[in-house]
């Protein structure tokens, strides 16, 4: 009697199979799977900005570069109007210095051929002070060098005072000849500008105090 005995693997049914179902083709599907066993979402393209969005974004920065700018060009023309007026009062300090000092010192005027010069005389030598109109600049001349005090004058005057501190005329030039021998005090008066691209121009009024010719001997 002949016994069949029949494999246990034969009927043992494919584990990868009973997991994975074959498609149509006997190949097994793997399909994605999502969080709790459901399908994984299917991506939906690029992301992007709305057009509304860049309009928002577009503004936005329009006025922050406005402000910016603003606050650039702010801060430059105060910088240029800071370097005006320190250029007009180092000027001026330097010219009313040279000033009071050859007036103090000097024994002797002479009134030039307008009343915009004059001619100290200061311990024996010349030393002439000369405002040009046609430069606008306001001249220190010595024997030696000639220097230049101040600049962009827009209005300047001499002043002179006799010994009771009475005004001097000096319109004329006969008026100019008798203020040789009658000035006793001297003042110096002017006004500088300066001006720079987009800066509002910058003004500075110079009056000196009136000095005294100390060594001049006057008579009242």
């Amino acid at each position: 009697m002949t016994t069949t005995t029949r494999s246990p693997a034969r009927n043992r049914p494919n584990a990868l199979a009973a997991a994975k179902p074959a498609d149509a083709g006997g190949l097994v599907s793997l399909k994605p799977q999502g969080v709790n066993g459901l399908a994984a979402p299917k991506p939906t393209g690029e992301g992007g900005f709305t057009l509304v969005e860049l309009m928002i974004g577009a503004s936005l920065g329009s006025f922050i570069l406005a402000g910016v700018l603003s606050t650039f060009l702010f801060m430059g023309r105060s910088g240029a109007n800071l370097q005006n007026y320190n250029d007009m009062e180092s000027q001026a300090r330097k010219a009313l210095e040279y000033f009071a000092e050859d007036t103090r010192q000097a024994s002797g005027v002479t009134w030039g051929s307008d009343s915009n010069s004059i001619t100290l005389t200061v311990n024996g030598a010349s030393v002439a002070y000369v405002y040009d109109p046609s430069t606008r600049i306001f001249y220190r001349r010595d024997s030696t060098v000639t220097r230049s005090l101040v600049t962009g004058i827009t209005s300047f005057a001499f002043t002179a005072y006799n010994i009771n501190g009475a005004s001097v005329a000096i319109s004329t030039a006969a008026e100019r000849t008798a203020a040789n021998g009658t000035t006793k005090q001297l003042q110096l008066s002017l006004e500088a500008a300066r001006n720079s691209q987009t800066v509002v121009a910058a003004t500075n009024t110079v009056l000196s105090a009136r000095f005294v010719l100390r060594n001049k001997r006057v008579t009242a």
